[in-house]
């Protein structure tokens, strides 16, 4: 399949560079005949008492760690990810570093263990001592990384973070939850929509594109999921009412199909979703809008494969698109 399918022309003053404010105010696109033109606060409409809401707890880690090497010079390392008492991380410029190599974040230091090509670096992160958890100093001393197309971003980082997420893992907002407010949330309850968490730490590669020829020859980045015992409890009860499974961004699909494929309810995934992939646990999807050429976009292809008409509507009728943009619900993904 050639990525040429999954191109488009996406105008750079479709990008969205800050959120919307408040955050159910951005638009809602709702998949249908006709399609409907909404805001995200009125997204109750279109759910019912009998489905479930899954959403990714994740939160954003402030991964992005500015310091010196030990010639002085400047280094800036964004983490990964984690694995054991290790951590993999784009580092800049990463062109100067050697293994054994010790920096310096004030509070916290890393030492390169292996040089492992393209930017990016296997490093050790040690605490000074006395001085809290390594998650407390990497809270403390980084900053949170927003997309790489977005120029500056919102003063407040909370932003980049959705009003439920509770576990800091990820490098990359799930982006289909920023719309959810508090009040929007008591809401849905108040509807009787019942709600449920997955975990999926998102990675940077998330926002790579495909760069190989064919969709089949990109290898998809790996990221860790957990899919709670409650959650996969709740899903059973929604099958057996005949709800819905929705599902708030493409990170939980990822989350809830790998389970199912893996028989796994944890660990790590490679699942690439792309057309022909038949969802097993997933209804409906509420997602943003996303970059072409994107393995995002791709399966979103295979959830819906007219996507190329809704995507020509919501540039037509002025959406906002990616990370800050507006978002659109798939009430059957196929």
């Amino acid at each position: 399949m050639r990525i040429e399918k999954f191109d488009y022309e996406l105008p750079p003053a479709a990008i969205a560079q800050l959120p919307a404010d408040p955050r159910d105010a951005s638009r809602l696109l709702v998949m249908g005949e006709p399609i409907i033109d909404t805001t995200f606060g009125k997204l109750g409409d279109y759910l019912t008492a009998d489905d479930l809401l899954v959403r990714n707890g994740t939160r954003v880690r402030a991964a992005r760690l500015r310091g010196t090497r030990p010639t002085g010079g400047a280094i800036e390392l964004l983490l990964l990810a984690s694995e054991g008492d290790e951590w993999t991380a784009l580092a800049k410029p990463a062109r100067k570093l050697r293994e054994g190599t010790t920096l310096d974040f004030g509070s916290l230091q890393a030492e390169v263990t292996e040089v492992m090509g393209e930017g990016r670096v296997r490093i050790r992160l040690q605490a000074l001592a006395g001085v809290g958890s390594i998650e407390d100093i990497i809270a403390a001393v980084g900053t949170i990384p927003y997309p790489p197309y977005v120029r500056s971003g919102p003063v407040d980082p909370e932003r980049y973070q959705t009003v439920y997420g509770f576990d800091v893992g990820s490098t990359a907002a799930p982006t289909a939850g920023l719309h959810f407010t508090a009040p929007l949330l008591q809401q849905l309850v108040d509807r009787g929509v019942r709600s449920a968490d997955v975990l999926l730490d998102i990675g940077l590669d998330t926002f790579r594109p495909i760069t190989t020829s064919t969709v089949e020859g990109h290898v998809i980045h790996r990221e860790r999921y957990a899919v709670p015992e409650a959650t996969a409890a709740a899903i059973g009860a929604t099958r057996a009412r005949g709800g819905r499974v929705v599902a708030v961004g493409t990170t939980v699909v990822r989350a809830l199909e790998s389970a199912q494929a893996s028989g796994n309810p944890s660990g790590w995934t490679e699942l690439y979703i792309r057309p022909g992939y038949q969802l097993r646990v997933v209804d409906a999807v509420i997602t943003n809008f996303h970059m072409p050429r994107s393995s995002l976009l791709v399966m979103l292809a295979a959830m819906v494969p007219e996507w190329r008409r809704i995507y020509a509507h919501a540039l037509d009728h002025g959406y906002r698109f990616l990370s800050f943009g507006d978002a659109m619900f798939v009430p059957e993904a196929r």
